[in-house]
């Protein structure tokens, strides 16, 4: 059996991790890049990091609007799948690169996968929103993370290809936490555990408009200890552009970290701050408060539990929300045992291998 995965950008490298380790000995394994994310500390470092295969492919699409990125993706993988003739074709997350791989495939008639489906933020604003909705309804098979995707799968008429499989970004993070308790690794130069915050800002909402964005530099700026804020290079222009100093009070700027560093620092720090999806949850697993500039959040079981606060509207409020108590303590696993990408897998091969009933 021939399994196409296709990623592009750094959330996706970590999910296919596990998922390629999983395979290992039991698919044709073709892994297609499209370049989503192209410098070496998004990319090539996270395949070197977490062991992955490098990529039968790459696209080298690189940055743009999202109809002309998109556009590009969907030529290219259109090209990958005719040629190398997949029994599947294996989607990531979110991003551009799922929808353009997803549609790809479903015009050329290939069964499409969905890993980590069912996420909804319900804002409409999001453009990750209307990957993961348009994503879901193309897909043949949806391999879900948590019960409360599948519940939205199910609302939505999809329970019938559905499947709760648990979250491979678990299975990443168990192995690296492990890895980094035996090795003890170090962290950036002045920093101490729990005494500094790590901070991450990149989505639109947050970064396109000057006041908006000068208000969170400001409210990180005030926080009572070092703030590791990790810029992206589009954050680092759209300030550049706005007039806004990222260098200012207690921020500490730093270039993104590679996937161990970065857990390593979320890890020991005092809390986390972002807008990521990823970094909320892997605050949870690692039993981190983390605080979420954003209105809503697809991963409502770190609320629900008490480990992470939305802040949007009342950016005034965002200090003070750092500085909150800790949580209650929980052995709640709603993400589930670190052996989703073993399900994930399975479930391929049942579904799409040559045995299968079910061949679509």
């Amino acid at each position: 059996m021939r399994i196409l995965s296709v990623v592009g950008a750094r959330p996706q490298f970590v999910k296919l991790a596990p998922i390629a380790h999983a395979m290992r000995g039991r698919a044709e394994h073709l892994i297609a890049h499209t370049g989503q994310h192209y410098d070496e500390i998004m990319s090539e470092v996270f395949f070197r990091d977490l062991d992955i295969p490098a990529p039968d492919f790459n696209l080298g699409v690189g940055s743009g609007k999202h109809g002309a990125q998109t556009g590009a993706m969907l030529a290219g993988v259109e090209e990958i799948i005719e040629s190398t003739a997949p029994d599947c074709v294996l989607v990531y997350g979110d991003t551009n690169s799922t929808l353009a791989a997803a549609l790809a495939a479903t015009k050329l008639h290939v069964p499409v996968a969905h890993l980590e489906a069912g996420l909804r933020s319900f804002n409409r604003r999001m453009p990750e929103e209307h990957n993961r909705v348009l994503t879901d309804h193309s897909a043949d098979l949806l391999l879900a993370p948590t019960q409360v995707a599948m519940g939205h799968l199910a609302t939505e008429g999809l329970a019938a290809r559905s499947i709760l499989v648990g979250d491979v970004m678990t299975d990443v993070l168990f192995t690296v936490r492990e890895s980094l308790n035996e090795t003890g690794a170090v962290l950036p130069d002045g920093l101490v555990p729990g005494g500094y915050y790590i901070a991450t800002i990149h989505r639109p909402d947050n970064t396109d408009g000057p006041v908006r964005l000068a208000a969170i530099i400001g409210e990180l700026a005030s926080l009572d200890k070092p703030v590791l804020l990790l810029a992206h290079p589009r954050l680092r222009n759209l300030a550049e552009k706005h007039g806004i100093s990222l260098e200012q009070g207690s921020i500490v700027l730093s270039s993104p970290l590679a996937y161990p560093e970065l857990i390593n620092a979320a890890m020991n720090s005092a809390g986390v701050i972002t807008d990521s999806g990823g970094l909320q949850k892997e605050a949870f697993l690692l039993r981190v408060p983390c605080t979420t500039i954003r209105p809503e959040t697809e991963w409502v079981e770190t609320v629900d539990l008490g480990w992470n606060v939305l802040v949007s509207e009342n950016l005034h409020q965002l200090a003070a929300t750092v500085h909150r108590p800790a949580p209650e303590s929980t052995d709640a696993a709603p993400y589930g045992d670190g052996h989703a990408a073993e399900r994930s897998v399975a479930a391929l091969l049942a579904t799409f291998g040559p045995q299968s009933a079910n061949r679509l």
